[in-house]
């Protein structure tokens, strides 16, 4: 296994998604105590990393073996394992191994702040795990847009929240809510674009539910929730004024986004290109949550 095929198998280039959420709520505890543990902040950061890459790791691993990824349907050259031939089981023992130093961080960060983290952290693993394995794996279900936005975006938000001694409330749920359904939305851009395929696989996704005429504007459902849902937090107070409006500004990135992946249609041979744009709009929404509450930290609006 060469370099570029490890970074293939853990899909290094998704990253975007659980370092943008971690930057995103470090921020945001920065914004709310003006204060970083950066010992518990390098710690949290690693086991991140460690987890998410265990996690797409086995994903790549379980896909092959259930025949999701085969070389009829896939096309993404990404997919080394279809593609390229690399074995099965080296793909399964590089993830066993990241998810072995996520545990071993994961243990430290509890000794050193609260051992409740344990039993949460153990719970984001083992839903990692079986997102793709398993007898009833969640990505073959029509909720795998619901956990991956979940752990991903919310629950991850959370923990690095109380890592950094922050109490939580539920004000601090609701902040999380655009970056929950975005999460999602990315999956069900990639999702679409894998219909043909994965209904041929017996897969039951929520874009298979609705059909090829009716997915797409689940996009734009979600973008829909997004946008709204960030005016809502910024009208009532929960996001202050200027990190609402610059937060906002990822509207016109991600509408700019979704009238190219429409024009390209949402299709096996459109997947990779459609995900670098849905992802392009992600880092629109992170970037300028980011810029807005670091801004907002050192202003009172």
């Amino acid at each position: 296994m060469t370099r570029n095929q490890f970074f293939r198998i853990v899909e290094m280039r998704t990253k975007i998604i659980s370092m943008g959420t971690f930057f995103m709520a470090s921020v945001y505890g920065y914004y709310l105590t003006k204060s970083v543990d950066w010992h518990v902040f390098i710690i949290m950061l690693l086991a991140t990393l460690a987890v998410d890459m265990g996690t797409t790791g086995f994903n790549t691993y379980f896909d092959f073996r259930r025949g999701t990824d085969n070389k009829e349907y896939t096309e993404e050259s990404g997919k080394v394992l279809v593609h390229e031939g690399v074995s099965p089981s080296a793909a399964f023992t590089v993830s066993a191994i990241l998810f072995a130093i996520a545990a071993i961080l994961g243990l430290y960060l509890a000794s050193i702040t609260s051992w409740y983290l344990l039993v949460v952290g153990g719970i984001c693993m083992l839903v990692g795990f079986v997102y793709t394995a398993g007898p009833f794996p969640i990505s073959r279900t029509p909720f795998g847009e619901i956990f991956a936005g979940g752990f991903l975006g919310t629950v991850l938000f959370l923990i690095v929240l109380y890592v950094q001694g922050i109490e939580l409330t539920y004000v601090h749920f609701l902040a999380t809510i655009p970056l929950w359904i975005h999460i999602a939305m990315i999956l069900s851009v990639n999702n679409t674009c894998d219909l043909v395929g994965d209904k041929a696989n017996g897969r039951k996704t929520l874009s298979i539910l609705l059909g090829p005429a009716k997915a797409p504007y689940l996009i734009v459902v979600e973008g829909v929730i997004v946008y709204t849902t960030i005016l809502v937090l910024t009208i009532s107070g929960i996001y202050p004024l200027l990190a609402g409006v610059i937060n906002f500004f990822g509207f016109f990135i991600w509408l700019d986004s979704y009238k190219k992946m429409k024009k390209a249609s949402f299709v096996a041979a459109t997947k990779e290109p459609n995900m670098g744009l849905i992802s392009k709009a992600h880092l629109a929404l992170v970037g300028t949550f980011i810029i807005g509450f670091l801004v907002s930290s050192f202003l009172v609006l």
